[in-house]
């Protein structure tokens, strides 16, 4: 009688074996410090000594939003050390700090939005605002889709890393010498460390950055020419929430 014979695991080499255990909390730490760069600043003279004074909300946004950071750390530091069952229960700790980064996300867009019409006299800010929505969206969808798929980790690591790229954006904007414009380029590049991940480790692309990677980019492209170019179909329904 013939067997099917066994598939032994691929050996790796040692930098390889590195890259495929420490690659996630590597990311966590490079995120921590894309964002302290990037608001470093802009805290002091944005929230700190502002003047005129901002609105409370960005108080809170400026404590929470680190918090998913600093979540994040925790989550892929209790999958290195193996601690699976209790990452899979402050997973859903992870689950109300993100409806919680959403809802304060929005609640600041707006207030933010509303201060530098009214104080600022900041006429751009109705085109902006699709940014904001952006940053929230490219952040919400893959996190839905991660908590969909937690039972498959393969989907669930890949869209939490996406979606917490995601929210460097804001931090990539603050970079000095760096437009505006140019955020998204770094926070495609995040993700792009995910894709030279797959093709070191496992020599293919995931199919999550398959669909997601080149999604994410025509998004990102859309809504900055949007902003860019001030559509004023778009502008309409910013004064619109805004007003």
């Amino acid at each position: 009688m013939t067997t099917r014979p066994l598939t032994l695991p691929r050996p790796y080499s040692a930098p390889v074996t590195l890259l495929r255990q420490n690659f996630y909390l590597f990311m966590s730490l490079l995120i921590a410090v894309v964002v302290v760069y990037g608001f470093s600043h802009t805290i002091d003279h944005n929230l700190l000594h502002a003047s005129p004074i901002p609105p409370f909300i960005l108080t809170i946004h400026a404590i929470v939003f680190p918090g998913w950071v600093l979540f994040f750390i925790l989550q892929t530091a209790l999958v290195r050390s193996r601690n699976v069952r209790l990452h899979r229960t402050l997973g859903w700790f992870g689950v109300a700090l993100a409806t919680g980064i959403l809802v304060i996300g929005f609640l600041t867009a707006i207030g933010m939005d509303r201060f530098a019409l009214q104080q600022l006299h900041d006429t751009e800010v109705p085109a902006f605002f699709i940014i904001q929505v952006m940053d929230l969206l490219c952040f919400a969808i893959p996190f839905t889709l991660a908590i969909y798929w937690r039972r498959r980790p393969e989907f669930h690591r890949r869209l939490m890393l996406i979606g917490s790229c995601a929210l460097t954006d804001a931090a990539f904007g603050r970079f000095p010498l760096v437009p505006l414009v140019y955020s998204p380029a770094g926070v495609d590049a995040l993700i792009f460390l995910g894709i030279l991940r797959d093709l070191i480790v496992d020599r293919r692309v995931h199919k999550v950055y398959l669909y997601a990677f080149p999604l994410l980019i025509v998004v990102q492209v859309f809504c900055f020419q949007t902003y860019v170019h001030a559509s004023p179909w778009w502008v309409r329904i910013g004064n619109a929430v805004l007003r």
